[in-house]
């Protein structure tokens, strides 16, 4: 999501994070209070949000999180997906996690962007049945999944090791006829190679090249496994 510059952010931005020192609470919401006296827009609010999360600068965008509750601020999804996506950046998949619960909890709707930062955020903390609880959840609550939601979850099972659920995932997102990516399509080979299934290899590998995937990025290495301890 792309913002027009907001010279009120960016001299905030310049002002906090530029301290040597970590920030007081009282310290932060009074920056903000003096520098958004006549209030912020939604939109204004997740470029806020955004930009804090963009600089790593977990400790304040979560500040600037509650400053938004204490004003009575209405937060949606694109706001809480803002301070996600800063948890799966910083590492924090657990404060992620609960960020989602609460959006969940507070009848906030949510949308994939919510749901893939999130799944993200335990992709790289390597939390992959976490990974799988929220695709359910995405599942159960009709929210739709879409080829970034799958990659993410692949992608946490892989790291894991957990192929047997990178395969269930393939089946899944074959059977919602979602574009095929690169990722995907490797780690589905290499999955395959681990359990042995070199026809289903060569059949995901086979689709690949039907939807004009660049086939010098595909893991031909895990192709070629696959077929080999075959025999």
């Amino acid at each position: 999501m792309h913002f027009a510059k907001d010279d009120r952010i960016q001299a905030l931005l310049q002002s906090l994070v530029s301290s040597k020192v970590p920030l007081q609470a009282d310290e932060v919401f009074a920056a903000l209070d003096q520098t958004f006296q006549n209030g912020l827009t939604a939109r204004a609010s997740t470029q806020l949000l955004s930009t804090f999360g963009r600089r790593h600068a977990l400790d304040t965008t979560l500040l600037i999180l509650s400053w938004h509750e204490r004003h009575k601020y209405e937060l949606n999804c694109f706001h809480y997906s803002a301070v996600i996506d800063a948890c799966a950046k910083t590492g924090m998949w657990t404060k992620a996690l609960q960020l989602c619960s609460d959006m969940v909890e507070s009848n906030i709707e949510s949308n994939a962007i919510s749901f893939n930062a999130t799944i993200s955020a335990c992709e790289k903390g390597g939390a992959w049945e976490k990974a799988l609880e929220l695709h359910r959840v995405m599942v159960l609550g009709e929210v739709e999944s879409d080829t970034i939601t799958f990659n993410a979850a692949i992608s946490a099972c892989v790291k894991s090791g957990r192929w047997e659920n990178t395969l269930q995932l393939w089946g899944a997102m074959e059977r919602s006829k979602l574009e095929l990516t690169t990722i995907t399509v490797s780690a589905a080979i290499s999955a395959c190679k681990k359990a042995g299934e070199w026809q289903k290899a060569l059949q995901i590998f086979g689709m690949s090249a039907e939807s004009r995937l660049e086939s010098q990025t595909i893991n031909f290495n895990a192709k070629i496994s696959a077929c080999e301890k075959a025999g």
